[in-house]
């Protein structure tokens, strides 16, 4: 996918996740998600950490050549708990639960997704920046960002049959990651939609019995990434 690509896919993820949390009352932000003892608040600003890293990250410009991509990035991140998943979990748990009201982060997450999409835009499309120890191109490290959002908006709104769902352009790009963490050597099973894709390449669904015979040997690679 192209630079611009990237960019409109980034774009399109954030503002899908500021549709979904916008108009949510205080109630409805303390609704359970996916990922294990988080509210919706709670992995919003797990969320926004994110596109605080991405302003940080494109204002940190490194000299190539990047040492990963936006497929082989995520295999620092495996699937499953670990010790430091845990202790992340738990602060981002008592730093979200320090705001007075949990709309107060989707005050800030409504003002910092919009920069961090802004100075995306502006990023050198040729470039290279650093993060979390690595060198990435700047198009995959965008790809990356917008992997993690596709993820989390469907974690999102598990509680919330209302909410709509990641778009297409993002959408693409969290599979396009997971099919290069799947490799060449298999093929997803046809009866998954991608958004059911992504969920058990996350390890956010499990796989049936079905799946299980589908994939073969790949299935012992489940969950894809943590």
């Amino acid at each position: 996918m192209t630079f611009r690509g990237q960019h409109i896919a980034l774009a399109q993820a954030y503002d899908a996740i500021t549709r979904v949390v916008t108009d949510l009352a205080d109630a409805d932000l303390q609704r359970p998600t996916r990922c294990r003892g988080w509210l919706v608040a709670d992995l919003l600003f797990h969320v926004l950490c994110d596109a605080q890293r991405a302003l940080v990250t494109l204002a940190s410009p490194a000299a190539g050549p990047a040492d990963v991509d936006d497929v082989s990035y995520w295999r620092g991140f495996p699937g499953g708990d670990s010790d430091a998943g845990s202790r992340h979990a738990w602060w981002a748990r008592r730093s979200a639960a320090a705001f007075d009201r949990p709309s107060g982060i989707v005050r800030i997450w409504s003002d910092t997704a919009p920069a961090a999409v802004r100075a995306a835009g502006a990023a050198d499309p040729d470039g290279h920046v650093t993060t979390q120890g690595h060198v990435l191109r700047v198009p995959d490290f965008l790809a990356t960002l917008t992997t993690e959002a596709v993820v989390h908006h469907l974690d999102l709104v598990v509680d919330l049959p209302d909410a709509p769902l990641p778009g297409a352009a993002a959408t693409a790009v969290a599979v396009t990651t997971m099919d290069g963490l799947l490799s060449d050597d298999a093929v997803r099973p046809a009866g998954w939609d991608d958004h059911e894709y992504v969920l058990k390449g996350a390890g956010r669904l499990p796989l049936t019995d079905r799946d299980r015979r589908d994939l073969g040997e790949a299935a012992g690679w489940f969950p894809l990434l943590g």
